[in-house]
């Protein structure tokens, strides 16, 4: 394979656009999908985008990526202070992951702090708005040459 990845997002982005603007700006989720999908085919890679605000979907879905993916790109959203199944699955994905996240979670509230999943991933980005979308492909990109 070398070249399929998957995008994970969690909770509540599926309402990008409509909320907080300040923190996740104008973007829709829809216009992330078309970008980030464009952005992979460009670069040689062939990309699913998947959403979900069910923990144990985001699980299946990982657990699925395992034979189906050679890499995870994952914003897991609120998911990613709270869940240690969405952890456990990603530690048994043996091949890269890059955590993502559109606000930088290191100056926002104090519960936010805290990720259960980097130390779980390859790499992350944090905070760059869903430009970090475009730099976690690239990477990842980079990652599966390797």
């Amino acid at each position: 394979m070398n070249n399929k990845i998957i995008i994970i997002n969690g909770p509540n982005l599926n309402l990008l656009g409509e909320r907080e603007q300040s923190q996740y700006g104008s973007i829709t989720f829809n216009e992330l999908q078309e970008i980030c999908l464009n952005k992979s085919k460009e670069l040689g890679l062939i990309a699913e985008f998947s959403q979900s605000n069910i923990e144990g979907e985001i699980v299946n879905t990982i657990q699925d990526s395992i034979k189906n993916y050679d890499g995870i790109i994952i914003n897991a959203a609120a998911f990613t202070h709270t869940s240690v199944a969405i952890r456990d699955a990603l530690s048994v994905f043996k091949k890269p992951i890059i955590e993502l996240h559109i606000s930088n979670i290191y100056k926002r509230e104090e519960f936010r702090q805290k990720s259960l999943i980097s130390d779980i991933a390859t790499g992350g980005i944090f905070g760059l708005g869903a430009d970090g979308y475009i730099l976690a492909i690239i990477s990842m990109q980079k990652l599966l040459k390797k």
